[in-house]
């Protein structure tokens, strides 16, 4: 509290049993003003032996606070002005100057000034980011609380006897033991507008990037009951990533989540970047939320965002790693917000979350603060729920609500390869897919290191055009054959004609799949390669000059063979003569 006592109307060591009443104001209230508020808690509590300490805060501007015991009574300036604009707030939008006048003259003669009650809590012990408060007995889950102090706090525990379990949003230095904390009655929202587009912001929406406040004046929940069945459509419009081993293989569609799994240090940040490049002039808002990174990851990866021009329609949602935990708890639910305040304006969203096994060590290190029992890995038992109602918001909306979308690409980190630790096997079964990347892969050279053997996507074709559908023929099954010829080629001995071309191809098409970082492919680009590879325009080219033989001939393609790319384009649909004037064309250039 800042300020300091100033007077006392009675002794409260001669008035032990004395109802004792706190007044908080700049200027003391007269006697008169004292006999009325005697009057008013005498009739309120039935006592009369009251003890009143009047204490002096600067804050209150005017008027007075009351406090008896965790009730509040706010008479200030302040609470009076808020009554007044909550009353207006109510009054019909109206076009008719006359009417709004008429209406603000009847609104103010009859406004009544209530007695401003609300209960407070106090603090009963803090540390660790946490707060355990006593008194607000009616305080619900997931309530933000004030602290007296100015820093907010989330319920995360309902305890016995009255008591709270509070995550803290700030420093924890400047709240103490018997500080009075307020509810706010709302849940945790975050300000945003269109104007968010291109800002970097933390979980709480205050701007990290240093342009200025975002000026939001709408309020978005971040818990939002995920959309119902009736109010959502089949998954069929792709998103396309611009990785051929994806759109290929492991479609993505709008509305889908699709987990991208793998060990450290491969490709996955990279994987979801080239995503979100690949989105640019499609009509699709990206939101990338940080989660427990190194702040100098996140600069690298906002870096590569805006020398590419993406930060146009992108939102970068950031909780460092040193950041409280309760910051990193709320990033993924603030980013879904952002992304959902969009979908429902009709707009199709991409969020990453980057990553949710940091995000499930945050919420492990809260659950133990507040002295929830550990289970499995010692993470609580609701692991499971934290991130399938984070996930289940993801839906394309049916036409009635828009049509918008949101589809998520979840990361998860692994450890040596298991995926069958307890987080990834949760967020396995809460998604449509997994996009594994294999630690191998990545060291001998193939980039984007896709494990095609353990990766699926469960919405499959039917989230791919005509034309990449029909157009990707064999492929996964080629690859799958040249793993098994290549392990058993490793022994040596002699191979027929027809094996070691069938290997050929295989190492032909594993070079085809390799792609620079942040070069996506489009759509035309990756037909002509498929097309090319299951006529075997590339078996026979030395493995080394396979990538400069690719781009040479997209090259060929885009300067004398136009029509064809601006037809795959176009009309994204396949048939036998399209394919024809591909292979044509591509025996007309030289190798």
């Amino acid at each position: 509290m800042s300020g300091k006592e100033i007077s006392t109307g009675f002794d409260p060591a001669a008035e032990d049993n004395a109802l004792r009443v706190e007044i908080d104001c700049i200027t003391p209230p007269s006697a008169e003003q004292l006999s009325g508020i005697r009057d008013f808690i005498s009739r309120k509590y039935g006592s009369d032996e009251i003890s009143f300490v009047i204490k002096k805060d600067p804050s209150v501007k005017g008027g007075f606070k009351i406090f008896v015991g965790d009730d509040n009574y706010d008479w200030s300036t302040l609470g009076r002005i808020r009554q007044l604009r909550k009353s207006f707030q109510s009054l019909p939008k109206e076009d008719d100057h006359d009417n709004i006048i008429s209406l603000l003259r009847e609104d103010i003669s009859s406004f009544t000034l209530d007695t401003g009650f609300q209960r407070v809590g106090l603090v009963e012990s803090v540390g660790s980011g946490i707060a355990v408060i006593q008194g607000l007995s009616d305080v619900e889950y997931g309530e933000i609380v004030l602290f007296e102090c100015g820093i907010k706090g989330m319920v995360q525990d309902i305890l016995a006897n009255g008591r709270s379990g509070i995550v803290l949003f700030g420093d924890e230095s400047d709240i103490t033991e018997g500080m009075r904390v307020l509810r706010t009655r709302r849940t945790a929202g975050i300000p945003i507008s269109p104007r968010i587009l291109g800002r970097m912001i933390d979980p709480l929406g205050k701007p990290l990037d240093g342009k200025g406040e975002i000026g939001a004046k709408e309020y978005f929940p971040v818990e939002r009951q995920a959309p119902g069945i009736i109010d959502r459509k089949p998954v069929s419009v792709p998103l396309e990533t611009g990785i051929l081993t994806i759109d290929s293989m492991f479609p993505i569609g709008r509305g889908q989540r699709e987990l991208i799994i793998g060990d450290r240090q491969t490709g996955k940040t990279t994987l979801a970047v080239d995503t979100i490049l690949n989105q640019r002039g499609k009509n699709v808002i990206c939101v990338y939320v940080a989660i427990g990174q190194r702040a100098s990851s996140v600069a690298r990866v906002m870096s590569d965002l805006q020398k590419n021009g993406a930060m146009d329609y992108t939102v970068v949602v950031c909780s460092t790693a040193s950041d409280p935990a309760s910051m990193q708890y709320l990033a993924p639910y603030a980013g879904c917000a952002v992304a959902e305040y969009f979908m429902y304006r009709g707009r199709d969203t991409l969020i990453i979350y980057d990553d949710l096994s940091r995000h499930a060590v945050a919420y492990r290190t809260l659950s133990l603060l507040l002295e929830r029992a550990p289970g499995r890995e010692a993470y609580p038992g609701d692991v499971f729920y934290l991130h399938s109602r984070l996930l289940e918001r993801s839906a394309r909306l049916s036409d009635k609500r828009g049509g918008g979308s949101m589809t998520a690409l979840p990361i998860v980190e692994t450890q040596a390869g298991d995926v069958s630790a307890y987080i990834p096997t949760n967020i396995i079964s809460i998604t449509d897919g997994q996009i594994f990347l294999e630690s191998d892969l990545f060291f001998a050279g193939q980039r984007p290191a896709v494990n095609v053997g353990l990766s699926v996507s469960r919405v499959g074709g039917a989230a791919q055009t005509d034309v990449m559908k029909r157009s990707v023929g064999t492929v996964r099954l080629d690859l799958a054959q040249y793993r098994e010829m290549k392990v058993f080629s490793q022994f040596g001995g002699e191979l027929d004609e027809t094996t070691a071309r069938k290997l050929r191809h295989g190492e032909a098409l594993m070079q085809l799949l390799r792609q620079g970082k942040h070069d996506p492919m489009v759509l035309h680009s990756q037909i002509i390669t498929l097309l090319c590879a299951d006529a075997g325009y590339f078996t026979d080219i030395p493995t080394d000059k396979i990538k400069t033989a690719q781009k040479r001939l997209i090259e060929y393609f885009e300067r004398e063979h136009s029509n064809i790319c601006v037809k795959i384009d176009h009309y994204k649909k396949y048939s036998a003569e399209l394919a024809g004037e591909v292979v044509a064309a591509a025996k007309e250039f030289p190798q």
